[in-house]
């Protein structure tokens, strides 16, 4: 059995990347591997998305320094550092900058392969809600200026008069307006324009 689940392994021991690479194939994941941060961080912007299981103590950078590199360039993958037995300091130094999960060396496979099944799923969460951002961005580049007006101010929680009196037009003109809002994203009452407003992101800035 194999899936599309991608790991990007960074390990400078030689033993455990062979170990653990074929572990996790034999586990039904695709593995790339990289003999330190330096080596993965040069790859890392074109590299294609996955789930990163970064070994903390390596030369030239550490795990937390790969980590930080990869925060500053915007590299969104999901991060499972592994840590030497007993290092709580280091792991949460780790969640701190993101990571979303840690395995302490020497683990099991079920701890490992448990461990990147929940990396994998808040990927395949955040890609849904990426998704559903484009979505919504899509139907509200389809309203008029006047329409997103309009909107903005149902965001902001004003009634159609409220609406009228800021944009110095009639209440009833603003219900033409927020009647065609309604019909262009496709939603039947005010509680689904608005969730789609805030999928796209309006109204939380």
């Amino acid at each position: 059995m194999t899936d599309n689940r991608l790991i990007h392994l960074v390990d400078d021991d030689e033993a455990i990347r062979h170990s653990a690479s074929f572990m996790l194939r034999h586990a039904g994941f695709r593995v790339k591997t990289y003999v330190d941060g330096v080596a993965f961080l040069e790859q890392a912007g074109e590299a294609e998305k996955g789930c990163i299981l970064l070994d903390v103590q390596m030369p030239k950078m550490d795990g937390l320094q790969v980590q930080e590199a990869l925060n500053e360039r915007g590299v969104a993958m999901p991060v499972i550092v592994l840590t030497g037995h007993g290092d709580v300091a280091v792991a949460v130094r780790a969640m701190k900058a993101g990571a979303v999960d840690f395995v302490e060396k020497p683990y099991a496979k079920q701890t490992l392969v448990d461990a990147l099944t929940r990396a994998f799923e808040r990927l395949e969460s955040r890609r849904k809600e990426d998704v559903l951002a484009d979505e919504a961005r899509g139907l509200i580049e389809n309203l008029t200026a006047r329409e997103k007006e309009v909107l903005h101010g149902l965001v902001d929680g004003q009634t159609n008069k409220e609406i009228a009196i800021s944009l110095d037009i009639s209440p009833r003109t603003v219900e033409i307006h927020r009647a065609n809002v309604m019909e262009k994203m496709g939603a039947s009452n005010l509680s689904t324009v608005l969730r789609i407003a805030f999928a796209a992101g309006i109204g939380l800035e």
